[in-house]
C-alpha cells in the first residue's frame, strides 16, 4: 500500500487528505441525522398533553428546544400559541429554515471532494503523462523502466481519485434523501401543531400511530 502511495507522486497527498475528511464527515452524519435524534416521534403527543392539561411553560419550552432539532421548531409554534396563525406558522418555517441548514452542515464539503478527486486524479495522469513524452524526447523510448514510472503514476492517481470520489457521491445523495425526508416529516409535524393550536383539528394519538403503521407498511 505505501508503495503504491508513493508511486503516485504527489498528488497522493491532498487525495488521502480528501478521503480522511470524507470518511469522518460520512461518519459524523450517520450518527447526527439518526431519526431519534432529529425528530423524536412522541413529541408531538407531549406537547398536545401539555396542551390539554393547561401546562406549557418557560421550563417545558426550554427543554423543548433543547431535546431536537424537530423540539426546536416546536417550540416555536408554542412560543407564538398565543398570536395568529400567520405569525406561529411564520415563526415556525423560520426556526425550520435554520434547522435545516443545520442537518445540511459538512454536505457541501462532502459533495465538493466527490467533485474534485477525479479532476486531482486527472491531473495526476497529465502529470504522469507529461513525464512519459518528456522521457521519450530526451532519451527515447530506451528506458522502460521510467516509462513504466510515469504510466503507474498515471494509472494510480486516477484509480485514486475514482475511489475517494465514488463513496463520496453516493454518501452526499443518501444523506440528501434522509435529509429531505426527515425535513418532510418535521412539515408534517409541524402543521399538525398549527392546526391543534388553532382548533382546527383535535389530536388523537391513537390515530397518529395507526397513520405511522400504514406509512411503515407502505
Amino acid at each position: 500500500m505505501l508503495e503504491l502511495f508513493k508511486a503516485g507522486g504527489w498528488l497522493m497527498i491532498p487525495l488521502f487528505i480528501c478521503s480522511v475528511i470524507a470518511i469522518a464527515i460520512i461518519a459524523e452524519r450517520f450518527w447526527s441525522l439518526q431519526k431519534k435524534r432529529i425528530a423524536p416521534k412522541e413529541l408531538i403527543t407531549q406537547i398536545w398533553q401539555w396542551l390539554k392539561f393547561n401546562q406549557v411553560d418557560e421550563h417545558r419550552i426550554k427543554a423543548l428546544q433543547s431535546n431536537s432539532p424537530l423540539g426546536q421548531i416546536l417550540a416555536a409554534g408554542l412560543l407564538n400559541r398565543n398570536s395568529s396563525r400567520e405569525i406561529t406558522k411564520e415563526s415556525i418555517e423560520d426556526i425550520g429554515r435554520h434547522v435545516t441548514v443545520a442537518l445540511e452542515r459538512n454536505l457541501n464539503t462532502l459533495g465538493t471532494i466527490a467533485a474534485i478527486s477525479p479532476l486531482l486524479g486527472l491531473l495526476g495522469t497529465v502529470l504522469g503523462m507529461i513525464k512519459v513524452f518528456t522521457v521519450i524526447t530526451t532519451a527515447g523510448v530506451g528506458n522502460p523502466e521510467v516509462l513504466a514510472g510515469g504510466i503507474s503514476e498515471a494509472l494510480i492517481t486516477t484509480a485514486t481519485g475514482l475511489v475517494v470520489a465514488i463513496p463520496s457521491l453516493i454518501f452526499y445523495r443518501y444523506f440528501r434523501g434522509k435529509i429531505n425526508m426527515l425535513v418532510v416529516g418535521m412539515e408534517e409535524q409541524a402543521m399538525q401543531l398549527i392546526e391543534i393550536l388553532h382548533g382546527d383539528r383535535q389530536y388523537d394519538p391513537d390515530e397518529e400511530a395507526r397513520r405511522e403503521s400504514i406509512t411503515k407498511t407502505i
